[in-house]
């Protein structure tokens, strides 16, 4: 008893009134008398939104995720429609994914926005997210919620905020939201609801979705170059299982495995230690059948599908895993060259990646004189963009973490458009003989071999809170000078909005919003990028090399030679 601090124990006993219901208040006195450590990870704070909405453990407390939580976001949340949108009926769509209690809390949101006369399209079942976004726009909606924690572990779960554009909330409206959510008391949410308010959704909105997302991804691929392309596809006991595999097939891709043992939704994710398909354990059972059906490609998508995972064959038929990176540098040409060739290339277009993405990405994009457009980490700054510059055309955009959005029909990640466009590209590949590989190799001789890697360092609770503030205080106090032998020429801190140049140490502005990163570029080319995750306890080091590859032959031994230099870098850094 004595091990609990006394604010920790103010803000815990404070959830053993009658606003509370009597499971609640129980698991609170259990705490209370038989675990203060996770009491305290429970109550030491409440959570945040991050790059990805709020996410977080569920269980009780003002850390976590539980119906008392998101009963007061979605509180606050139809407060601000109802100032915002004065004389409107506001209305907002919901969706959930295949997590654990998603489809609890989905209802508890509705209930709350019907009770305080917000109109409510609830999804009947399962969706991915980008079909939220879609439905946001395609039902006139003022915002939309999803509940999903991505790729998180099975004990997560989240709470993503979309606008009227089907963009996630970004400035200035997020700040505006998120403190009226602080200036609630529990005891202020409406739980009362009125289901004459809550409307169910499902096929009208798949079918418009679908239509859409074929329309957006399918480019005048011969029927015969579809059939022949072999795809195993795997929705990780994710919510892409409900779209992709009939979206394919509307297409035209008839030769698609399914991975059976990974079909069914399901939260705990039974066949994989993490769902995503960033990791290359995710996707086995995937390569497994890939090698038994002698595949062309090979794609995993994560628990709310809007990430894609993608494996195809290398030049000695072998299947290799490509990184986010590489599956965005590879699209974006890919649909560059399409626009190029239907002559649609007006001057007036943009492509969008993020901060810690492959600089690769704007070589390609600027030799088709197309517009370049950087962004902070998180899909919600790209659709923002759309939204800011609707004198411009969107073509696509991606980012590092396996995200890629095709054209602006929905606003964020899209994973099925995103399926179908990869299969495209293999199959047109196939069809010339080449494959999406080789053409990856034919844009490291042109553009440059550039060679990434992410390390993410898991920092848990309190303590590693803690830690992550302070590395990144000291590389604020203390940065770095020479990385490989290399001087550093520039350091963009984005949290202060400057851009130091140690060459002439001149100083420039950021125009950016203020956020915690920080980005290190030396004499050489290389650059570091040190941010914490937005959505999990680590914190991220993106590290980018480069160097020229003259012909495709010499790809295995230059890529060596940059390995070799990112494990020099880890080392000498004491990040690996």
């Amino acid at each position: 008893m004595s091990q609990i601090k006394p604010e920790i124990r103010s803000r815990a006993e404070a959830w053993l009134t009658d606003v509370f219901d009597e499971e609640t208040k129980n698991e609170i006195h259990n705490l209370l008398e038989n675990n203060p450590k996770e009491l305290e990870e429970s109550f030491y704070k409440n959570l945040e939104f991050g790059t990805g909405g709020m996410r977080g453990i569920m269980g009780v407390g003002t850390n976590r995720i539980n119906k008392y939580t998101l009963g007061k976001n979605t509180q606050g949340l139809a407060d601000f429609l109802k100032k915002e949108f004065t004389g409107e009926q506001p209305k907002a769509a919901i969706a959930y994914d295949c997590r654990n209690n998603s489809k609890e809390l989905a209802k508890v949101v509705a209930e709350v926005f019907s009770a305080n006369g917000v109109e409510v399209y609830l999804f009947s079942d399962l969706r991915p997210t980008p079909e939220l976004s879609f439905a946001v726009k395609y039902l006139d909606c003022h915002c939309g919620i999803v509940l999903t924690a991505s790729h998180n572990p099975p004990e997560y779960n989240g709470y993503k905020v979309y606008w009227q554009d089907g963009g996630q909330l970004v400035p200035p409206q997020d700040k505006q939201v998120v403190d009226l959510i602080n200036s609630l008391e529990y005891s202020e949410v409406n739980f009362d609801a009125k289901q004459e308010l809550i409307h169910e959704i499902d096929t009208e909105i798949d079918k418009a979705f679908s239509k859409a997302s074929v329309k957006n991804g399918s480019f005048h691929t011969s029927a015969s170059a579809k059939e022949n392309l072999g795809i195993i596809f795997t929705s990780l006991h994710g919510t892409s299982i409900t779209l992709v595999p009939g979206v394919l097939e509307k297409a035209g891709f008839t030769n698609v495995n399914v991975v059976q043992e990974q079909k069914e939704p399901d939260g705990n994710f039974p066949t994989v230690k993490s769902p995503n398909p960033e990791e290359p354990e995710a996707l086995k059972m995937a390569l497994d059948l890939a090698k038994e059906k002698s595949a062309d490609i090979v794609i995993g998508t994560d628990p709310d599908c809007d990430r894609l995972g993608i494996a195809v064959p290398d030049l000695n038929g072998e299947m290799i895993l490509l990184n986010g990176n590489q599956t965005m540098l590879v699209m974006t040409w890919f649909l560059l060259e399409q626009w190029k060739k239907e002559n649609k290339l007006k001057g007036n277009e943009f492509v969008a990646s993020t901060i810690v993405s492959t600089p690769m990405l704007k070589n390609i994009v600027e030799s088709y004189n197309v517009e370049y457009h950087e962004v902070l980490t998180g899909f919600k700054w790209i659709a923002k963009l759309i939204k800011d510059h609707p004198e411009l055309d969107f073509i696509g955009g991606g980012e590092e973490s396996f995200g890629y959005m095709v054209g602006d029909f929905v606003r964020d990640k899209d994973a099925v458009t995103s399926t179908l466009l990869a299969c495209e590209i293999a199959a047109k590949m196939k069809e010339e003989g080449s494959s999406f590989y080789k053409k990856l190799l034919e844009l490291y001789t042109e553009y440059g071999l550039y060679r990434e890697e992410l390390i993410s360092l898991v920092k848990k609770g309190i303590e590693g809170e803690q830690e992550i503030k302070q590395m990144l205080i000291d590389l604020r106090e203390n940065p770095w000078q020479e990385i490989d032998g290399e001087k550093v020429v520039l350091i963009e801190d984005y949290q202060s909005s400057t851009a130091r140049n140690l060459q002439d140490h001149t100083e420039e502005n950021i125009d950016l919003p203020k956020s915690n990163v920080l980005i290190y570029y030396t004499e050489g080319g290389t650059k570091i990028a040190a941010r914490p995750s937005g959505t999990e306890p680590k914190i991220k080091f993106y590290i980018s090399v480069n160097a020229d590859l003259d012909k495709v032959n010499n790809h295995e031994k230059v890529n060596q030679e940059l390995a070799d230099k990112v494990s020099r870098i880890k080392k000498e850094l004491q990040i690996g």
